[in-house]
Parts: C-alpha cells; sequence; structure tokens
C-alpha cells in the first residue's frame, strides 16, 4: 500500500508502490508552531502553544503511519493541471458510447449464435459458455455506467443538453434513476469524507456500530475477531445487495435528515420508506429538483416495460440470462469500485470543522485494474483521488492530470497498485477485515480529535481504544 506520492512521471504511466510505506508528511500551516517571542520560560522555544504542538501526540492510520492534515488548496490543484486536460469532447464521447454498445451487442451475437447445441452439443459447456457471457456483459455494461457517471459530472462534453440526454438513456437502460443519482452523487462530491454530509459509504463509528448490533465492545471482540466467515457473509451481502438498498433505503449514505433545509427529513431515517432515490418527497432532494425525479422514475418504468416485452416473447430464462445476471454484475463492480475508492487502512474520515473540501479529496484511494479498469472501465478504477477534485475533467484526460497533481499533493495522495488486477480485487477483502469501523486515535487533541480512523477487531494494525461500549 503506499501513501506516499512519485515523482512525476511521464502521463499514462502509474507507479506500483510498496505496501505500507510510512507517511512523514509536514504539518499545515494551520497546525505549525506561531513564531512569536514569549514572555514566558519557555520563550527560547518561541511559544506556549510550540511548545503543546511538539507534546501533542501524531496522529496514526491504521496501519500505524503518522497523518498530517493536507495544507495545499483547491488552487493549488487546478493550477498544475495542464489546460488541454479540460477540454471536454461530445464526439469523442459518443465514440466511446457507441464502442461500448458494440461490445455489448458483438458478444450478444455471438453467443446467441455460436453458444448452441448445434455448435457447442455439452449441456455443461453451454452453461459454461453462457456465463462467460453474463461476465462480459457485465463489464461492458459497467463501462455504459460510467460514461453515464461521466454525463451526471458534465465531463461528457460542454453540452448540458447532451450530457443529462445521453446520461438519462445509459442510466435508465442499466435500471439507475439518473438525475436521483445525479443530485445525490453530487453532494458526495462536495462532502467527501465527512461522516455527517457524505452520501456514500460514510463508515459507522465504533459506538454506532456496537449500539446498532445490541454488542458490548467486548461481544464484538470475541464475535468478529478472526472470522472470515463473518467477512465473507458481510462481501457477498454487499455485492449483491449493496447498489439496490443504496437506492431503497440510502445505505451507507448519511442519516442527519433533519438538516434538510425545507424540512422534509424530519422524522426520517435510512432504512424507512421515505429516504430512497425515487421518491420526489425524499429528504434526499429539495423540492425544486422533484420534476427530475419524476423524470428518472420515468426511465425506469420505460425500460422496465422493455424487460417485460422480452421476458414475455423469449422467456424468463433468456431475460435472466441476457440481461439480469449482467445486470448484477454491472451492480457488483458498482459497488466495488466504489468501497475501494472510500474504504482503505490508510484512509480518514472527518467529523465537525476539520473537514475541508480539498481534505476530504484526499480521502480517497487509486487502484489498479490492469485492462478491465483502463479500457473497459474507463480509467475509473485509477484515478479516483483527481477525479474527486476536479470532476469534469474527462477520463481520457484523467492518467495526465493525476500525475500532475502529484507533486502538489505530496504523500498525502494514496494509491495501492500491488499485484495489479488481482490486488484490486484481493483489496476487498482485506478492506472488509481491516476497516470495521472509526474512530479518533486515543487522546487526540485539537482538530485531531475530529479525525477518524479506521478500526478492527480482528487484531490487524493499530489496536481500538479500550474504553467500554455499555449495551442499549
Amino acid at each position: 500500500m503506499s501513501t506516499t506520492a512519485m515523482p512525476q512521471r511521464a502521463a499514462y504511466q502509474r507507479t506500483n508502490t510498496a505496501d505500507s510505506a510510512p507517511s512523514t508528511v509536514y504539518n499545515s500551516p494551520n497546525d505549525s508552531p506561531t513564531a512569536s517571542a514569549s514572555s514566558t520560560s519557555l520563550s527560547s522555544m518561541g511559544s506556549v502553544e510550540e511548545f503543546q504542538q511538539l507534546k501533542r501526540k501524531p496522529l496514526v492510520d491504521t496501519y500505524g503511519n503518522e497523518f498530517v492534515l493536507p495544507d495545499y488548496t483547491i488552487k493549488d490543484i487546478r493550477d498544475a493541471i495542464p489546460k488541454h486536460c479540460f477540454e471536454r469532447s461530445g464526439l469523442r464521447g459518443l465514440g466511446y458510447v457507441a464502442r461500448d454498445f458494440a461490445s455489448l451487442a458483438t458478444t450478444f451475437f455471438l453467443f446467441n449464435k455460436f453458444c448452441t447445441p448445434e455448435y457447442i452439443p455439452s449441456y455443461p459447456l453451454r452453461v459454461a459458455g453462457w456465463a462467460l457471457y453474463t461476465v462480459l456483459q457485465g463489464m461492458f455494461g459497467t463501462g455504459v455506467w460510467i460514461l453515464a457517471h461521466e454525463c451526471g459530472h458534465q465531463a461528457f462534453s460542454p453540452s448540458k443538453t447532451l450530457n443529462d440526454t445521453v446520461g438519462w438513456v445509459l442510466h435508465s437502460f442499466l435500471l439507475v434513476p439518473y438525475f436521483s443519482w445525479k443530485i445525490s452523487h453530487s453532494k458526495h462530491h462536495k462532502a467527501t469524507g465527512n461522516m455527517e454530509r457524505d452520501m456514500v459509504f460514510v463508515p459507522k463509528t465504533r459506538d454506532d456500530r456496537a449500539k446498532a448490533s445490541s454488542w458490548s465492545t467486548h461481544d464484538m471482540h470475541e464475535l468478529l475477531e478472526e472470522a472470515p466467515i463473518y467477512t465473507a457473509g458481510f462481501l457477498i451481502g454487499q455485492q449483491l445487495f449493496g447498489w439496490p438498498m443504496y437506492l431503497l433505503k440510502n445505505v451507507t449514505g448519511h442519516n442527519n435528515h433533519s438538516r434538510q433545509k425545507e424540512g422534509k427529513g424530519e422524522g426520517k431515517t435510512n432504512g424507512d420508506n421515505y429516504v430512497n432515490h425515487f421518491l420526489p418527497a425524499s429528504p434526499l432532494y429539495e423540492k425544486k429538483d422533484e420534476h427530475l425525479i419524476l423524470l428518472s422514475d420515468l426511465g425506469l418504468l420505460l425500460m422496465g416495460a422493455a424487460l417485460y416485452y422480452v421476458g414475455s416473447t423469449y422467456g424468463f430464462q433468456s431475460l435472466l440470462v441476457w440481461y439480469l445476471i449482467p445486470y448484477l454484475w454491472v451492480n457488483h463492480w458498482l459497488v466495488a469500485i466504489t468501497y475501494l475508492q472510500h474504504t482503505d487502512p490508510s484512509l480518514p474520515h472527518y467529523t465537525g470543522a476539520t473537514w475541508t473540501f480539498a481534505r476530504g479529496a484526499a480521502a480517497t484511494i487509486d487502484r489498479e485494474f490492469g485492462f478491465i479498469g483502463r479500457a473497459l472501465m474507463h480509467g475509473i478504477v485509477e484515478t479516483h483521488v483527481l477525479h474527486h477534485y476536479i470532476s469534469t475533467i474527462p477520463f481520457y484526460h484523467a492518467d495526465e492530470a493525476t500525475e500532475a497533481i502529484k507533486p502538489v499533493m505530496g504523500r498525502h495522495y494514496r494509491s495501492d497498485t500491488k499485484n495489479g488486477s488481482i490486488g484490486f480485487l484481493q483489496s476487498l477483502y482485506k478492506s472488509a477485515r481491516w476497516c470495521q469501523w472509526v474512530e479518533p486515535n486515543e487522546g487526540a487533541e485539537g482538530e485531531g480529535k475530529d479525525v477518524h480512523f479506521f478500526r478492527n477487531r480482528n487484531g490487524n494494525g493499530v489496536a481500538p481504544a479500550r474504553d467500554p461500549v455499555k449495551r442499549q
């Protein structure tokens, strides 16, 4: 795992880094001692504030690496990126749409033509062939999903009309409520790493995790420590149901809906039938956006009608293999990618005034998924840190822009490229084992009290705080 940035390299060349490299980031200006004179006996050291700063225990992430708050600005990031990286081409974007749909159509044609008893008499081999079909279509479908994601960020083209039209069509094709997702996803980008306002994969605190399960800290220790079956069950549930539960119940999103400025969130919590991505009255949206929620629902109804026609005409089994199982694969990749972009032992989360946009955007990590990530999934796995700083940069400029911001971010840039594509898949299990809840460092002071790090009861990394959590 790398928690450091490497020297700038040529565009499109990403650097593999050693596992668990130490972090030695310098203090931010806000944390630096004041160079003023002091009338106390500590004057030779600067000031009382400086003396206290020197005594303060450093923050450490789950690995035990020192963590210091980022001190650069968004302007520093923008100024480092070559101007042409901001250029968007609708024609080029449509070319990628055509490529991805051509891949879907060609795969559909070839398997329906040749994966038949006439060409493959063996039933087990045909089953294996159609299983391969679902995997391939899931990857191509994820590429389509990501192009719609580009549209939602206005990175697809300079035209908002073209972006939203293409995005609505592509996401509806994948049963995603485009405008509903676009609005909530925008809020995620505006509050990344903020445990009070973020919209996706907000980790539980240690206390909340224990209370939600009606377990004491001791119970958690006994039940979860070194229990791979628990981790496997968690991952299976997350990968199968994480995306639909997010849309239906806002699972992993923040639960502070009473703060909704129009009052739509009073008395509403995640898990009930009101906090979702389908109802205009949901507290996730303002009244001015309600017509867009209905337009998103219309797209889903039209696609649902098309799927009903296919199932009625060709049978449910055909619909299952042609679309529904590939759809589950798309969901799997979407959840895996998003989870691993925001869940890692090196990443902080923030509460209170310690959070800033620049700090939150740095609470993300790039990974490596080889040809699948770079070609089929348009680099979404490999360039997510840059994407959180400037989401309007199109994916085909993201590698170059990523290299440009590394010197600005310094050791605050994080990537995990160890073992390439296999390492990406391995990170799913590792993150589930290492990242069970978050809490501040024991004895943290000042801004450090509002910086939370992942901890676990599996004996991995820095041990959690030992204060008891009482049963409710």
